[in-house]
């Protein structure tokens, strides 16, 4: 794969870590119950892992290597992830900081690609990255009690994707 030496050790992490970063900061635009981050994150994780379908070799390359760092999700195991273990539900220490944290870091991978991926490879990856914003966003309602009522994506959610797509320019 020619992908990876195009980029420094320190770009390949940005491009490498982004996709997790923006599960954690989707999952995190509006607080919910350990159930619905858990949906939350199991979307998110099958929407990285989908990447390696990507008719795009830079998201094929990303996507084999955050699930090789990160697992991959087994809709036959129980819980969804190989071996039936889950990952762990990571968490901003300070949510807006780390939320803010993801956008500057989707700035600066916007540039990157710009400066050294093809414009192809540059626009499947930030579409990925909104493809999987949107279902993470989109995976469990908020506010909802029994199962009834609640918004699938509230105004703090819309907001993050809204902001990561202006930031993408998507």
């Amino acid at each position: 794969m020619e992908t990876v030496p195009k980029y420094t050790d320190e770009e390949w992490g940005l491009l490498v870590g982004l996709p997790q970063s923006v599960l954690i900061a989707a999952s995190q635009a509006e607080q919910d119950g350990t159930r619905r981050t858990r949906e939350e994150w199991t979307a998110g994780m099958t929407a990285i892992a989908d990447g390696r379908d990507s008719a795009s070799d830079l998201v094929r390359t990303v996507a084999a290597d955050v699930v090789a760092r990160q697992g991959d999700i087994d809709e036959d195991a129980v819980g969804g992830f190989a071996g039936g273990v889950e990952p762990p539900i990571i968490e901003f220490p300070d949510r807006a900081a780390g939320i803010a944290d993801v956008i500057e870091r989707a700035k600066a991978a916007h540039a990157l690609l710009a400066a050294k991926a093809t414009d192809a490879d540059a626009e499947s990856y930030r579409y990925w990255l909104i493809t999987l914003a949107d279902q993470v966003v989109s995976a469990a309602k908020s506010g909802d009690v029994l199962g009834f009522g609640g918004e699938l994506i509230t105004p703090a959610e819309r907001n993050f994707r809204d902001t990561l797509a202006a930031v993408l320019e998507v």
